[in-house]
């Protein structure tokens, strides 16, 4: 056992026998390690079993990262002789393990992240109320359905897939799936890029797989939303700029228009990305570098002009500015003040981001953009003796500075959600996993099979933490505004339903559905049936003396639905024509 043998173990004072020797910092260490990663399994097996309430907090805690610590230690022990030979077993697996193709364990990757989508179905079978927003666009499409809860402000790309996914089914599970083929192709994405920046397809496995193991990540995999989506495309522009550093005389320039686009039109909010990836391209390469392909930028940006008019022309119409849209969907950020979600993103950094393994891997890439951007600027201002910069030093320091100035920008334009900052999360999960596979010099092998092992594992406890406690609140509340919804459904006349959680209701209800401060600001159609929803606990409810006024000489009768949700029973009130 390490514990027990430890070669050139510090000795104690002289006379002291064997038995009683010092135990050595190394031995401290490899100790704290061994016992620190048990300890990591031991919890995933616990969660996997049914019994993660026996753990504080009912969900994982992040041992790894005290097990990462004593990496530092235990390297500079192994500095001088290398590191011991691996045990006989071990090797004979991990020969075992390089037998079987790359894209075999793709393959795997993308079956596990799949059965965790199908399997995070039926513990969240009602559409959320984000994801109702965008699901009451499409089925109006579909339908003719009122879109409650749409605003101008959005997008109009994850709607557009939606309405192709309800002609063949005409329900949640149809968008769902849409869900799927988006993480599917972003996952894909992943691999990709990372075998490309790594130089090995194999690395690259284990990249999507630790992704996958993130808690943000792999909570939205369900969800019919449009980030995920976004990260791909935003990896393609990412692949494509790097491409056109490295290889000038290609092409990738022409498709940067065509990626923007569909960035674009599937999340207006990209705009805070790309702010953030042109200026980390013009610090990281300099203007004079993308100067010699001015001919090229200036085609690709008459193609994206070409490309924004349409949005542009609409913006223009419906706010009286080009940009209204834009500011439109920034001010509906919940933020308490300027900047405090870029205070956020400080706060959940690295592990609320990806967990225990990803926070230890995303550490491990945030260390090699320092120390790529270290030796940039050292050349930028001319240190001797003279330190060369290779392409991969320039990449790895553009890929580290989108990753700290994109939580940056949007952290300043709008509120906090690890939603948003997906893009960081596997940049520095790509250069962690380079990082780590370079410190293990003649380990490596054994080093990346025991971070995919760990990571599909942290996988399966983390998706059985998110069915348990993540959605256990959603759910709560749900079980409140889907009965009212299904009790109120529209019975053929037009209906108008008036709540705090208009996107819910409007979905299962079939009602147009507003918030109470719209509806102080409209008039409803004649002969459309108006009734107030109010909640025990909901949210965004006027008071009484409000309610009172709201109401005036229309109070049509009132009834109260029972449920068994969070929110209460709710009071339905009927106004009059």
């Amino acid at each position: 056992m390490p514990c027990i043998r430890v070669e050139n173990e510090a000795a104690g004072p002289p006379g002291t026998p064997p038995g009683r020797r010092l135990i050595s910092r190394s031995r401290l260490a490899l100790c704290a390690a061994l016992a620190l990663c048990a300890l990591a399994v031991l919890q995933h097996l616990l969660v996997l079993a049914g019994f993660g309430d026996l753990l504080p907090g009912g969900q994982p805690w992040p041992l790894l990262l005290g097990a990462a610590l004593a990496w530092p230690v235990l390297r500079r022990r192994f500095s001088g002789n290398g590191p011991p030979p691996l045990p006989g077993p071990v090797r004979r697996v991990l020969r075992a393990v390089r037998r079987v193709p790359v894209a075999l364990w793709l393959l795997g990757a993308l079956a596990l992240a799949a059965g965790v989508w199908a399997w995070l179905q039926d513990k969240e079978p009602w559409i959320g109320h984000e994801e109702a927003v965008y699901a009451n666009k499409a089925r109006s499409w579909y339908d003719g359905t009122p879109d409650a809860g749409w605003g101008p402000y959005r997008p109009l790309g994850l709607p557009a897939l939606g309405r192709i996914a309800l002609e063949i089914h005409p329900g949640v599970g149809a968008l769902r799936a849409v869900a799927l083929v988006l993480t599917l192709g972003a996952l894909l994405t992943v691999h990709l890029v990372a075998a490309r920046w790594l130089a090995s397809p194999r690395r690259a496995v284990v990249v999507v797989l630790v992704l996958l193991s993130g808690v943000g990540f792999l909570r939205r995999v369900p969800e019919f939303l449009t980030d995920i989506g976004v990260t791909a495309l935003l990896l393609w522009l990412l692949l494509l700029l790097v491409r056109a550093q490295e290889n000038p005389a290609g092409r990738a320039l022409d498709a940067v228009p065509l990626v923007t686009l569909a960035a674009f039109y599937l999340r207006y909010g990209v705009v805070g990305n790309l702010l953030a990836i042109t200026v980390a391209a013009l610090l990281c390469y300099g203007p004079r570098s993308w100067l010699r392909h001015s001919r090229r930028l200036a085609r690709a940006g008459a193609v994206l002009l070409v490309g924004l008019l349409p949005h542009l022309v609409h913006a223009t119409v419906v706010t009286g500015s080009p940009v209204g849209l834009l500011t439109w969907a920034t001010h509906q950020a919940e933020r308490g003040f300027v900047g405090d979600g870029f205070l956020y993103y400080l706060a959940i950094f690295p592990y609320r981001l990806a967990g225990d393994l990803g926070a230890i891997v995303m550490a491990a890439g945030a260390v090699a953009a320092f120390r790529a951007a270290r030796r940039l600027w050292r050349a930028h201002r001319g240190a001797a003796p003279p330190v060369p910069v290779a392409a991969e030093d320039r990449r790895t320091a553009f890929l580290g500075c989108c990753a700290l100035l994109i939580p940056l920008v949007l952290g300043v334009a709008t509120d906090g959600e690890p939603r948003f900052v997906y893009v960081p999360v596997v940049l520095l999960t790509i250069l962690g996993v380079g990082r780590l596979a370079d410190l293990a010099g003649s380990l490596v092998p054994a080093l990346l099979a025991a971070v995919a092992a760990m990571a599909v594992l942290t996988v399966l406890g983390t998706a059985r933490v998110i069915a348990d406690v993540a959605m256990a609140a959603p759910n709560a509340q749900r079980k409140s505004t889907v009965p009212v919804a299904l009790e109120l459904r529209n019975d053929g006349r037009p209906c108008l339903l008036v709540t705090g959680y208009e996107p819910d209701l409007g979905w299962y209800s079939g009602c147009d559905a507003v918030t109470y401060g719209q509806f102080r600001r409209m008039s409803p159609p004649p002969g459309t049936l108006v009734r107030l929803v109010l909640f025990e606990k909901g949210r965004d409810q006027p008071g009484a003396a409000a309610l009172e006024r709201l109401i005036g000489d229309r109070h049509g009768g009132s009834r109260t639905v029972p449920t068994e949700g969070s929110l209460g029973d709710a009071t339905v009130i009927t106004l009059t024509p």
